[in-house]
């Protein structure tokens, strides 16, 4: 069965740090290109960050470069995103993706459930 499973959400205050685990099952992750999006309430899903399977390569939405990391542990099958000096407008259900190219073109076929972030004093 495949499987997509987050964890690491909650509540933190600004400037803290969060970091999101994707557990895969039945999905190889270092195959196709992997990333993170998120959606805030009351707005779209976007594209948070992605890590290319072709060359390497990552890719950071502009509000968040700097302060966020993808990374992935091939042995685990576990894909991270750690994210440092969170801010209010980060606050949102993240969801890790996979699928179906290996490089980063911003489109998935595979999802998690979601874990939700909230950035709050």
């Amino acid at each position: 069965q495949k499987q997509l499973v987050e964890s690491g959400g909650g509540l933190v205050q600004p400037g803290g740090s969060l970091r999101l685990s994707c557990a895969a099952s039945g999905i190889p992750l270092d195959y196709y290109a992997i990333g993170w999006e998120r959606q805030a309430p009351g707005k779209e899903r976007e594209g948070v960050s992605c890590l290319s399977n072709t060359d390497g390569s990552t890719y950071y939405a502009d509000s968040v470069k700097g302060r966020f990391t993808i990374s992935r542990d091939n042995a685990k099958n576990t894909m991270y995103l750690q994210m440092n000096d969170l801010k209010p407008e980060d606050t949102g259900v993240y969801y890790c993706a996979t699928g179906p190219v290996s490089h980063c073109n911003g489109i998935y076929n595979f999802w998690g459930q979601g874990t939700q972030v909230t950035v709050s004093s």
